[in-house]
């Protein structure tokens, strides 16, 4: 049934009819002073058209007020269902994330484009979730608070360079800053998605440190090491072979993971990174009911298209009447 988002819009209902009391036009012979006393106003020939013009303005007036007060009908309940989960992803954005060793759909790609072509695909399926973004390197950043809007996250991670934070790697800021946003919210919905190359070499807080806080929190980190093995360098006698993930701590990252109640992946190409993503996103959901939404129906274009009509007809009838007298 149709209801009034304004209803208090009426109480101006009688508000021409007051001004009317207030502003009663005098009569003619008071209005002007007449020459000669004999002279007065006469009224032959005057078409009747006062109670026409009032009927006219008063709808219009009226339907004026009914388009003001905003008509509209409200839709069924709708309940919007949310995973309940809440996931900071804390990615690496240091100096060694350029290195060309990763492959990835037959394609040579750096560190950091593989994650952001697989991270991007895996933030586009986490419908109802809550994802904030957080990227470090010398120093970690809250880039994106937690948030539904996938797309923005998704964004906010494309437009990363490698190198802004820094050349270093500062693991423990990282998921200390991750901590404090997820800390008060319940319990099963902390998760951080920590992805990184390296080891903790820059910082305020020891990723010991970090994870004890993470695990007094709550918090489970899953923890995601990235390089290849092996790659081939060029060099003054020819090719050589090296080993460009020895810097990587595994030890400790799959510490934090399974102090927290997480799981550490390693990943040294592109389909391993895919398959670790694929395996968080495995995580069963926690459902969770939001609030109601109900979708509103604005009526108010056809009182006001009524209104404009009625208002014009009633200022042109006395016109019109005498056009046809």
């Amino acid at each position: 049934m149709p209801e009034f988002a304004w209803p208090w819009v009426f109480v101006a209902l009688p508000l021409p009819w007051l001004l009317w009391l207030v502003l009663k036009p005098a009569a003619p012979g008071h209005a002007l002073r007449l020459p000669h006393v004999g002279l007065s106003w006469g009224a032959v020939g005057r078409v009747p058209t006062r109670g026409a013009t009032s009927w006219l303005l008063s709808l219009g007036w009226l339907c004026l007020l009914v388009a003001a007060a905003r008509p509209q009908t409200l839709g069924p309940p709708q309940a919007q269902q949310h995973s309940g989960r809440a996931m900071m992803l804390a990615v690496d954005l240091s100096g060694s994330m350029q290195t060309p060793d990763m492959q990835l759909g037959g394609q040579q790609l750096s560190r950091f484009g593989a994650v952001e072509a697989i991270a991007s695909d895996f933030i586009s399926r986490r419908s109802g979730d809550e994802i904030g973004l957080i990227l470090f390197a010398t120093h970690a950043y809250l880039v994106t608070p937690l948030t539904y809007d996938l797309n923005a996250v998704r964004a906010q991670l494309q437009s990363a360079a490698v190198g802004l934070p820094g050349t270093e790697t500062a693991i423990g800021d990282a998921i200390a800053v991750a901590v404090r946003r997820l800390a008060a919210l319940p319990e099963q919905a902390r998760v951080v998605v920590l992805l990184t190359d390296g080891v903790n070499n820059s910082g305020s807080i020891s990723p010991q440190d970090a994870t004890r806080a993470a695990k007094a929190a709550g918090v489970r980190i899953y923890t995601i090491g990235i390089g290849a093995t092996r790659m081939t360098v060029p060099g003054l006698f020819g090719d050589s072979v090296i080993n460009p993930s020895a810097d990587l701590d595994a030890n400790m990252l799959t510490y934090m993971a399974h102090e927290t109640g997480g799981q550490f992946y390693r990943a040294t190409d592109g389909n391993q990174l895919a398959d670790a993503y694929r395996a968080i996103d495995a995580l069963e959901p926690m459902p969770q009911q939001g609030p109601s939404l109900r979708l509103r129906h604005e009526w108010f274009r056809a009182p006001l298209a009524a209104a404009v009509l009625f208002l014009l007809l009633g200022m042109l009838w006395p016109r019109l009447r005498v056009v046809q007298a």
